[in-house]
């Protein structure tokens, strides 16, 4: 009886063992999935997210040329924080296509690029008001290596189409490579999915197109969505098949003459990627104070003689009574 009860519970601890590991292993498949969202495909394939040409590697992988927006202030002191305000337009009743094919809202993302020396303001540093702008995003650096490159998403894009970056200046007094001039900031800004997976392969927000010239022989709908089109080449009479994940619209039907390179679905994507710059001074105080008191010297000097030709023509006129 011992031995019967001692192989019951053995029994039960290797369930419960293995019961464990799935959910460890469903929760560790989870987070991948998530994280393999933009930026993460940026911040793994790119060591400078912004090319020699000026172009933004986010333009690879989302090829449609959309706008977007920065504002930040013109000049700003040392050691302070000031907002940068990235604007992402679009049709907020626009639905995009999901990897599952299925529609649902537009997410959005957006990368900041910042001259050397300027980062991510601390919490501590961050005032009440720029803190209810900013909501609960949450920012990171591109890479530990470069504090000044700046990203958030994928967030909700009803909710964020304008983001509130919290930026602090650098201080030249403890920074010596740090420099009181004008410096160049550069914005990105994605809507929707991309077309291009890293690895050169197409999401299913694209168009799909022949791969061959031909007849169109069949078209099997599959279970889980998308379609199998399988074209008969003339005159060889070999045949293609393409596959077309769930989401796009089929364009093409059965017998059906079609040329290589012709779109067998609609184009899906409804997002796509901008990029724009802005220019912010480093400001020395030192010079601001140095400019108000030429600007106060010159007034008084403009007053002075204002003053002393008043005194004169009373003087002359004064002369010319007597």
């Amino acid at each position: 009886m011992q031995i019967i009860n001692t192989l019951s519970w053995i029994k039960e601890e290797i369930i419960r063992s293995i019961s464990l590991l799935l959910i460890i292993s469903i929760i560790t498949q989870a987070a991948i999935s998530n994280s393999n969202a933009y930026p993460i495909f940026a911040q793994q394939g790119y060591e400078n997210p912004r090319e020699a040409t000026g172009r933004i590697v986010c333009a690879n992988c989302h090829l449609a040329n959309k706008p977007v927006d920065i504002e930040v202030p013109q000049a700003v002191l040392p050691d302070t924080v000031f907002e940068a305000i990235v604007r992402i337009p679009y049709d907020l009743q626009l639905k995009q296509v999901l990897a599952n094919g299925k529609r649902g809202a537009l997410n959005v993302g957006a990368i900041l690029i910042l001259p050397e020396g300027f980062e991510l303001a601390p919490l501590d540093r961050i005032s009440p008001e720029m803190k209810e702008k900013m909501g609960n995003l949450s920012f990171q650096s591109y890479c530990p290596q470069k504090k000044n490159i700046l990203v958030i998403g994928p967030v909700p894009g009803k909710k964020y189409n304008e983001i509130t970056f919290p930026i602090i200046s650098p201080d030249p007094v403890t920074k010596k490579d740090v420099h009181f001039l004008k410096y160049p900031i550069y914005v990105g800004g994605n809507r929707g999915r991309g077309q291009i997976y890293p690895d050169g392969s197409k999401s299913n927000n694209t168009i799909y197109n022949a791969t061959a010239a031909g007849v169109v022989r069949r078209i099997i709908r599959k279970e889980k969505g998308g379609y199998e089109i399988t074209i008969m080449e003339t005159p060889d009479g070999r045949q293609v098949v393409d596959i077309i994940p769930p989401g796009p619209e089929l364009l093409v039907s059965e017998g059906e003459s079609i040329k290589l390179d012709q779109p067998l679905t609609s184009n899906p994507n409804v997002g796509g990627f901008g990029q724009g710059d802005a220019e912010i001074v480093l400001q020395d105080a030192l010079r601001v104070q140095g400019l108000l008191f030429f600007l106060a010297s010159v007034i008084l000097a403009q007053i002075f003689l204002v003053l002393k030709k008043k005194q004169f023509e009373k003087v002359q006129l004064s002369e010319m009574n007597f």
